[in-house]
């Protein structure tokens, strides 16, 4: 549609939307913020706009945002715009519950060093709009995609990747069928040239990566036993997928195996810092629930000391007890923060007797303990089950501050 003149409401303004508020103002539109944080009554009439710009925050099937269709107002996203503007029909989307930055990434840097005009957005990255300019028809646009961007495409990426997909965002979708839906998209308007690449190890992915009319190319962690620097099963699968999109683009086996071997992973996600006096230590600080600090634990067979702990916001951390219990290689734990208390009586409960040290009082102290309870050829691994809130303004800041003090150790500081 031409934008010149057009009545354009963004009904919220995410942290990633000012690229595309910008970029619809070169276009001539009329931009007006609707931002319910300082006017609750913001969505009152969006009947007076010639088109609503949803952020991913904003549910799309709210009342207010029905009614305005209903009237005719055009309903449309920063995501829906990209697509019906972007010069290149060489997108590649990735959806799935976990893993879709770091599968990104991997597929960016495998074209990167195979030597392809790529860009990599969405999720992740910089601003789309802001380098539409410099895409090309030939160029290769990564875009890592949540189901809130999904929700309402009307069209699917010319290479779709559905990773591992399980229950979740249910407190922003109304039921599990609606979240399915939302990710449908990414493959559901697919055509025959098109290329739809899902891992086969889950129904749902499965049940998705089916839809369509593009070429399907299962996938699953065994098709990628080997060369992976990335800690952990599940980044057996990331490499899986991203190897799979890799071919398709024409990059080479020897560039594949390459980034395999040289790729650290994403920051704050199992990310490899350093190694000191022979102990290596990973910053996992993205961990906020047990889950995945078990499978933080479990990507690792050497000597491990976990730090665990944070704010409390109501989480059981009887699993973790139990998983630490059952295993032989965690020699050791740091605990700080408000669940202290609790993970440690979820600990004896379940008779896991391993030394744990507790009362650091900045992220300094602890990593002073952990390297204490460590030798030479252990691994110390920061991924916390829990929020940072109290000692950390985010996971970043938490994250940030450990690998301060691991680089301070380093260089004897």
């Amino acid at each position: 549609m031409s934008w010149n003149g057009k009545k354009v409401a963004f009904l919220g303004l995410g942290v990633d939307a000012g690229d595309v508020e910008a970029w619809l103002r070169t276009q001539g539109a009329e931009i007006t913020i609707l931002d319910e944080k300082k006017d609750p009554d913001a969505f009152a009439d969006l009947t007076k706009y010639d088109a609503l710009v949803r952020s991913p925050g904003v549910y799309r099937y709210r009342e207010e945002i029905l009614a305005a269709e209903k009237a005719g107002v055009v309903v449309t996203s920063k995501m829906k715009i990209f697509f019906d503007v972007c010069p290149t029909k060489n997108i590649i989307g990735v959806t799935g519950t976990k893993g879709k930055g770091t599968t990104s990434t991997l597929i960016y840097e495998m074209l990167k060093a195979a030597e392809k005009d790529v860009f990599i957005g969405g999720n992740i990255g910089k601003g789309m709009f802001e380098h539409l300019e410099r895409i090309t028809p030939e160029t290769w646009v990564v875009l890592e995609l949540s189901s809130f961007q999904l929700i309402d495409l009307h069209a699917s990426p010319h290479i779709a990747v559905t990773l591992m997909v399980t229950s979740d965002h249910l407190d922003w979708h109304k039921n599990l069928k609606e979240y399915i839906d939302a990710k449908s998209a990414i493959t559901r308007f697919q055509k025959a040239s098109d290329a739809s690449i899902f891992n086969d190890q889950y129904l749902l992915s499965v049940r998705i990566g089916l839809l369509g009319e593009g070429e399907k190319i299962p996938v699953r962690r065994s098709d990628w036993s080997a060369h992976v620097r990335l800690r952990g099963e599940h980044n057996k699968e990331n490499f899986a997928a991203a190897a799979a999109v890799a071919r398709i683009t024409g990059v080479s086996e020897e560039t594949i195996l390459a980034v395999a071997k040289e790729f650290k992973g994403l920051e704050h996600r199992l990310e490899e810092v350093a190694t000191v006096e022979g102990v290596t230590y990973y910053d996992d600080s993205i961990s906020t629930t047990p889950d995945t600090a078990i499978a933080a634990m479990n990507a690792f067979t050497e000597p491990l000391v976990l730090f665990l702990g944070g704010s409390d916001k109501g989480a059981d951390f009887t699993e973790i007890g139990q998983a630490i219990a059952n295993v032989t290689h965690v020699k050791g734990i740091v605990l700080i923060g408000a669940t202290s208390e609790k993970i440690k009586a979820s600990l004896n409960q379940a008779g896991a007797n391993i030394p744990v040290q507790e009362g650091a009082q900045t992220m300094q102290e602890a990593v002073a303990q952990a390297r204490a309870m460590s030798t030479s050829g252990s691994v110390v691994v920061l991924s916390p089950a829990c929020a940072s809130f109290g000692m950390f303004k985010n996971y970043k800041d938490r994250g940030d501050q450990f690998k301060e003090a691991v680089l301070r150790i380093q260089h004897k500081l």
